[in-house]
């Protein structure tokens, strides 16, 4: 049965004039003007039988009378039209009442365009709450995803699509103190409950690593900080080692050689020629006979940086015999000084322990196959039954973040990218602070410009391999283009810097672009959500979740009138010097 009867009597006026997706709405009586809104809904009667139009309320204009003088602002209106009641309204979509076998079926397609005088009635009451029950996506899953409640109608649950939320990547952005996180967390906390959820939060501030963050399918890994090095057994207790043979050549390079030294194309060279026949050693000595032949210098085998190391300090200090048979400088005499001591330097820096000072247990070659399995698996096959992985970033030196971070990324795109279609579970993740490691603006051949190159990668062709990216950032502005522009989904709390705005209001379809009017003043916990994932773009109030990110604002008035309130200065002096909170 069609959800739409409407009465004659609630008509609000008619259709005078359409253009292409946007209509003129001719409203004869005042106090029905009163009543409507902008961006409430309006169903226009279609040409075709069993069919309304949906449309969104754009503009709200009252005729002048005779007392008054016309407008000066130019409101895209002729005077003609200032001597009428008028709506602007924006065309959205199509309520079939019955479409094959199913009944009240929305599209967002446009098969006609109403006739002239074509009757109008205001979407409310009863017939609200109807219409966002039919758009919702509940009954195409066992498990549906809500985020909270429609603003228009407190009554229905706003369920987005799943499947075409994570399909075509989403963009959740919102001022600092706007909701964001609490956000954030309550679409984990639904991931998490899936029974083969597979997902990755890049945690960057330690905000979702806290007590009130765990809960059942949630798994919290950290990378490790100084604190751990040296000891054996830490994938086993969460903690990660990024060891260096993970990196790629370029990645290695970037973040060992100053393209500036004139000798860097012999350390280059010299660098990959030692790397690959160190890891050739390495598989010689262990008795493989499945890699030895097929690898290159960008295969993840590990090899011990010592020995390579040493290699290059002998060829620095090379000496050769000359024709006269005397000791001579060899032809990398000296040139490789700068290098060492940058390789040195790095591999002695025991913030970057994780990726230098490894163990045993990192050395094996079947560790990488336990760190994709703790990153990779889906909730039942995980060791930790947890789908849903935070990673703790906070402890990682900003300077190699975005580097540390794309790496992550590119393990789990190209391990997708090497198993059988049939075998492919799909993986999102989840970029918090996303501004920081996929920005706008990079230096060349910088070790954030490879980090970039991996996200970049992942949002054009990540969808084929079932590779998912939800950016989430207060700053969309500083987000990379690329990017946002493979994101159809937008989640958008409320945004005050118009610069933000008008990153978002760009990436939207022009017949929806002023909706982005309201992003300033939108309520705390309160979204704008547009994309493939809803099929109306509506405002959403976000549920509380169970979970808690530590995120709060803090209530600095409350907290200096508090005489009762607590510092702990030295410990945080001890934890600044350990470079570790632990």
């Amino acid at each position: 049965m069609a959800i739409f009867q409407f009465e004659e009597s609630t008509k609000i006026g008619t259709v005078f004039s359409v253009d292409t997706s946007t209509l003129i709405v001719k409203v004869e009586e005042l106090e029905k003007l009163r009543k409507l809104q902008v961006n409430h809904l309006i169903a226009i009667k279609s040409s075709k039988a069993g069919q309304h139009l949906i449309g969104i309320i754009n503009r709200i204009t009252r005729k002048v009378s005779n007392e008054e003088n016309p407008v000066s602002d130019d409101l895209g209106l002729t005077n003609f039209l200032l001597t009428e009641n008028i709506l602007k309204v924006n065309l959205i979509g199509t309520l079939i009442d019955k479409h094959g076998q199913k009944e009240n079926v929305f599209k967002r397609t446009l098969d006609t365009v109403p006739e002239i005088e074509a009757n109008c009635f205001p979407i409310d009451g009863e017939n609200i709450t109807k219409f966002m029950r039919t758009i919702s996506a509940k009954e195409n899953y066992d498990i549906p995803l809500s985020l909270g409640k429609y603003s228009i109608d407190e009554n229905a649950d706003a369920y987005l699509d799943g499947d075409k939320l994570f399909q075509r990547h989403a963009v959740i952005v919102g001022s600092t103190g706007s909701g964001k996180s609490w956000c954030v967390a309550k679409l984990v906390e639904q991931i998490a409950k899936l029974p083969m959820a597979n997902s990755i939060l890049f945690d960057i501030h330690g905000e979702y690593s806290g007590e009130d963050f765990k809960s059942d399918g949630i798994q919290h890994l950290r990378v490790a900080n100084p604190s751990d090095l040296g000891k054996t057994g830490n994938l086993q207790n969460s903690v990660l080692m990024l060891p260096y043979w993970l990196l790629t050549y370029e990645e290695m390079l970037a973040m060992l050689l100053d393209r500036s030294d004139s000798n860097a194309p012999n350390q280059a060279m010299l660098f990959s020629k030692t790397v690959f026949e160190e890891k050739i050693n390495f598989l010689e000595e262990i008795g493989d006979t499945t890699f030895k032949d097929s690898i290159t210098i960008d295969s993840p085998i590990p090899y011990r940086m010592e020995n390579v190391l040493k290699t290059i300090k002998e060829l620095d200090q090379e000496m050769v015999k000359g024709s006269s048979g005397r000791e001579k400088q060899g032809p990398f005499f000296g040139k490789l000084t700068r290098f060492v001591q940058r390789l040195e330097a790095k591999s002695q820096d025991k913030r970057l322990g994780f990726l230098f000072q490894i163990s045993d247990d990192e050395l094996d070659i079947d560790w990488m196959n336990d760190l994709c399995d703790s990153l990779m698996q889906g909730s039942k096959n995980n060791n930790k039954k947890a789908g849903l992985k935070v990673i703790d970033f906070s402890e990682v030196p900003s300077d190699v973040l975005p580097l540390v971070i794309g790496l992550v990324a590119r393990i789990v795109f190209t391990v997708q990218q090497w198993t059988a279609s049939d075998k492919r579970h799909p993986i999102c993740l989840l970029c918090d602070e996303a501004h920081l490691y996929i920005p706008e603006r990079t230096s060349q051949d910088s070790a954030s410009e490879l980090g970039l190159k991996n996200f970049e990668r992942i949002a054009k062709e990540g969808r084929k391999y079932g590779v998912s990216l939800t950016v989430i950032s207060q700053r969309p502005a500083e987000v990379n283009r690329t990017v946002l522009s493979q994101c159809n989904n937008f989640i958008s709390l409320r945004l005050s810097n118009a610069e933000d705005q008008s990153v978002i209001k760009r990436l939207l379809p022009d017949n929806l672009s002023g909706l982005t009017d309201v992003l300033p003043i939108l309520d705390i916990g309160e979204a704008l959500v547009v994309g493939d994932s809803s099929l109306l773009p509506t405002r959403i109030l976000i549920d509380e979740p169970t979970i808690k990110p530590q995120s709060a604002t803090i209530d600095f008035w409350k907290e200096w009138s508090n005489d009762k309130a607590q510092q702990d200065i030295p410990s945080a002096v001890i934890g600044l010097r350990k470079q570790s909170k632990v």
